[in-house]
């Protein structure tokens, strides 16, 4: 592949649902998951229980659920709770998804997770 095509091509996108199998909510939040990446094929979707991946989710200190991680690239976007219903999510998605986003303001154990997921998932 040459260069100049590797540069044009976009970094890859990421969202991770940060859940556990004992939770119900994240059961119910599945669906509007699935429905999320149905929404934005150009993006990878991963979901990761936090204790069947718990070296993968590292440091990070996961209080609520769902959590979503999302990362373009190497910048991470956002990382924290969402409320389960979809709209909630597409709005968010849009706002941290938008080519002018900022990246978000969090500790290195998110940063880390972002890195991890990136080059593992």
């Amino acid at each position: 592949m040459s260069s100049a095509l590797a540069q044009r091509r976009p970094p890859p996108t990421l969202v991770a649902c940060l859940c556990a199998a004992w939770c119900r909510l994240c059961d119910s939040y599945r669906e509007t998951f699935a429905e999320l990446r149905e929404q934005h094929p150009g993006v990878r979707f991963i979901w990761v229980d936090i204790e069947d991946d718990a070296e993968l989710v590292g440091d990070l200190d996961v209080e609520t659920f769902p959590t979503l991680v999302v990362g373009v690239g190497e910048q991470l976007r956002f990382c924290g709770p969402v409320t389960p219903q979809l709209s909630t999510a597409q709005r968010l998605l849009e706002t941290v998804l938008a080519p002018d986003a900022a990246a978000a303001v969090a500790g290195p154990d998110a940063q880390a997770l972002l890195s991890r997921l990136q080059h593992s998932c």
